[in-house]
């Protein structure tokens, strides 16, 4: 499959066409940001290491019946994608309060929620992607009632799927940030990326950031933090196909 015209380029990917009509290749840069891009950086070796973790991901989440736009890793940055029309919503799941829900609730990060909670935000970058309601959703024909109640069943259980997924290695899942689009036949799929830039994740045994945060916080250490990360998703893969054929 040949690379051809750069259709998107965001913070973290460029979107090329190919020469399937209904494939894109999902390139994988090093370019980090923070606050809306008011923070600019760079990670070595993210774009490669962010690629492994989301081909780990989708699979995982494929294996166990989540339809996703993943189709196959062809380079050390590069994945094949189906073509999606984007409904224009981010899904945030949340597990422990933390980031921007800590700043609202006035509450200390780290405590439990008592059950996940679902946020909708109006995926728009110039508006700073501003949180939204149900009301807010179809008010402005944003997405209609079956594809939203489809999608938040879908996030919720893509949630306990990861959550077992980062847990199996010692990695609790804080919060994370997922996008769905329209496959040609009208088919709704997980989109986007699953990776250490658009999940907060955490060690489950003292609670050492592993993720992005490393980079807004000025922490330190963090291509180590998604290194480990991979390092970790890696043997639950192996784990899951020891005694196969």
């Amino acid at each position: 499959m040949k690379r051809q015209k750069k259709l998107y380029e965001g913070k973290a990917k460029i979107l090329y066409t190919t020469d399937d009509p209904d494939r894109l290749i999902q390139y994988f840069k090093d370019d980090a940001t923070a606050f809306n891009a008011a923070k600019r950086g760079t990670i070595a070796e993210k774009g490669i290491m962010n690629n492994a973790i989301s081909t780990l991901a989708f699979q995982y989440l494929e294996s166990r019946g989540v339809k996703t736009h993943f189709l196959e890793k062809i380079s050390d940055r590069e994945m094949v994608v189906q073509r999606l029309e984007m409904i224009p919503l981010e899904m945030v799941a949340r597990n422990i309060v933390a980031g921007s829900l800590a700043k609202r609730m006035g509450l200390d990060e780290g405590e439990n929620l008592p059950r996940p909670i679902v946020e909708w935000y109006y995926k728009r970058d110039d508006l700073g992607d501003p949180l939204l309601n149900e009301d807010h959703v179809f008010a402005f024909g944003l997405c209609d009632e079956t594809t939203f109640t489809e999608i938040r069943q879908a996030t919720f259980g893509i949630n306990d799927l990861l959550r077992e997924f980062f847990l199996a290695q010692d990695i609790l899942l804080v919060d994370f940030k997922i996008e769905f689009g329209r496959n040609r036949r009208g088919d709704v799929l997980l989109a986007d990326e699953i990776t250490p830039d658009g999940c907060r994740l955490w060690d489950s045994k003292t609670r050492e950031k592993l993720d992005k945060d490393r980079f807004r916080r000025d922490l330190g250490g963090v291509e180590e933090a998604y290194r480990e990360v991979l390092s970790r998703v890696q043997n639950v893969v192996l784990a899951g196909t020891e005694g196969e054929d």
